[in-house]
């Protein structure tokens, strides 16, 4: 029985990791493929003969993207919105959760009040649109920033990541002379940098791919960021996008400067997430009741 029992479950884990296996294959190709294109030769991709990794690399798209300002003055817009973005996120996030995290605090039920009210009824586009519009964040890099300061869903998961820490480490705190801030960065924040570090990542990665709000409140080009200088050069095209600079060499192939295109949008996020991956299942379990 006891021999019947390990084949059968070494045939379970061969089953198990081998459509694991598929299904990361299945998964990974289109990003190959991608990045295949961006570094192929003209002659190659327009022929259609590549498959799944070119011949020759011909790496004048990157060069086409990198000889025009426009590609790095999306790249400075977007890191200012992940930088300054998350700050703001974090700032409202933590001291919102920690006030709703203490008891004796007279107003917590009215506020949790109003953030449980909008997970349950927003305002919608189109109000969103009109406040922005009247408070003059138009065409201005704080209008995707501001409207999305916070997330009522994260605050009150990190609500209940800070009533998980004991009460008497809170006490002694008070018996030592601290005050609430004094608590709040002293004691609060230093025994949450797990839930700190999990939410800091869900929103840099959440600002690093604005995308609809930066459709909606910019109008200026100068002030696009990555992602939507891509949607740009993929649907319009290079032409439009990348024409304004001199250029000394034969133009690539319009599909190979939108496969660059996309492999440079998307290469900070990607060389960064397998640092931080660990912080992602972490976040799963915040807020969880643990036995």
């Amino acid at each position: 029985m006891g021999l019947r029992q390990k084949r059968s479950d070494f045939w379970l884990d061969a089953l198990i990791y081998l459509a694991i296996g598929a299904f990361t294959l299945i998964t990974l190709l289109p990003f190959v493929n991608v990045l295949a294109v961006s570094v192929a030769s003209t002659a190659e991709v327009v022929s259609g003969k590549l498959i799944l990794w070119p011949e020759s690399f011909d790496f004048s798209s990157y060069r086409y993207i990198f000889n025009t300002g426009i590609f790095f003055s999306s790249l400075k817009n977007t890191v200012w919105i992940t930088g300054v973005g998350t700050a703001v996120n974090m700032a409202v996030t933590a001291l919102l959760a920690y006030v709703c995290s203490r008891g004796h605090f007279s107003g917590r039920r009215p506020l949790l009040f109003m953030i449980v009210f909008t997970m349950l009824f927003a305002g919608g586009m189109i109000p969103t649109f009109l406040v922005v519009k009247a408070t003059g964040l138009m065409n201005s890099l704080w209008a995707l920033v501001i409207p999305t300061a916070a997330s009522a869903f994260n605050i009150l998961v990190m609500r209940e990541f800070f009533e998980s820490i004991h009460d008497s480490i809170i006490e002694s705190a008070k018996i030592d002379g601290c005050n609430d801030l004094g608590i709040f960065f002293r004691i609060v924040l230093p025994l949450s940098k797990p839930a700190l570090a999990t939410f800091t990542l869900f929103y840099a990665v959440g600002n690093w791919n604005q995308y609809f709000s930066a459709i909606l409140y910019l109008n200026n080009s100068a002030l696009w960021p990555l992602q939507i200088l891509l949607r740009q050069v993929v649907l319009v095209g290079q032409a439009d996008i990348y024409s304004a600079m001199e250029y000394g060499e034969a133009l690539p192939q319009p599909l190979t400067i939108q496969m660059a295109t996309v492999v440079l949008a998307s290469l900070p996020i990607v060389i960064v997430y397998p640092f931080l991956q660990r912080y992602f299942v972490q976040g799963l379990t915040l807020g969880a009741v643990k036995g």
